[in-house]
């Protein structure tokens, strides 16, 4: 199971996510949200064989590859209505791509919007809500078992150690991605969760590897 660790700002939290085997750790350049920090505050941050993984939403393409560049990042996940063509410029083979199935009234028209954005990322999310992230909301997580995508997905929306089993059980995602369900405040993660968190997923099975 791929597990991601996102809205990270301290370095005892992201020594924690190397130590429990996640493969990537996700970093958030949103000014407006409790777990923003900066491209320098990123970049200090130390995580070894970790993919390092940033969170935008307003950024354009420019703005990005700079902060990939300064941030020291593998990887942008587009979390706002960046286009196609700015998923391209940043490079399709570095980004993950965001999307909210509340948003479509039918799984059909998920689908079609995966498949619009399959040149234009090596990733996908799939999110609770209608937009952001880090809600604690959560997925119907049944409606996605049939989903068949391009490229490897990950699950996110309230993800803890209690709930995780039965989402990858109902869903089968490439892996999952743990924030809020994981932190006693937002961007302060808790060590015992996030460790009880990756056992129940990966009690699940190996379903994807980097």
């Amino acid at each position: 199971m791929l597990i991601k660790f996102c809205g990270l700002t301290r370095q005892e939290d992201v020594d924690q996510a190397a130590r429990l085997g996640a493969g990537m750790c996700g970093f958030i350049f949103h000014a407006r949200s409790p777990r923003g920090i900066t491209p320098a505050q990123a970049a200090a941050l130390e995580s070894g064989s970790m993919l390092r993984v940033g969170v935008f939403v307003e950024q354009n393409a420019e703005e990005i590859r700079r902060i990939m560049d300064e941030a020291r990042l593998d990887l942008a996940q587009l979390h706002g209505r960046q286009s196609l063509e700015c998923a391209r410029a940043v490079g399709a083979e570095r980004v993950m791509r965001v999307l909210w199935p509340d948003r479509y009234t039918h799984r059909a028209l998920l689908y079609n919007e995966l498949q619009r954005n399959a040149d234009a990322c090596a990733y996908y999310l799939l999110d609770a809500g209608l937009l952001g992230g880090g809600s604690g909301r959560r997925l119907e997580w049944s409606d996605l078992n049939s989903l068949r995508p391009a490229h490897p997905w990950l699950l996110a929306g309230g993800l803890n150690a209690d709930n995780v089993g039965k989402a990858v059980d109902m869903c089968g995602p490439g892996g999952v991605d743990f924030n809020s369900g994981v932190e006693d405040a937002p961007g302060k993660k808790n060590m015992e969760k996030m460790a009880a968190a990756v056992m129940a997923a990966n009690s699940k099975g190996n379903r994807y590897s980097l």
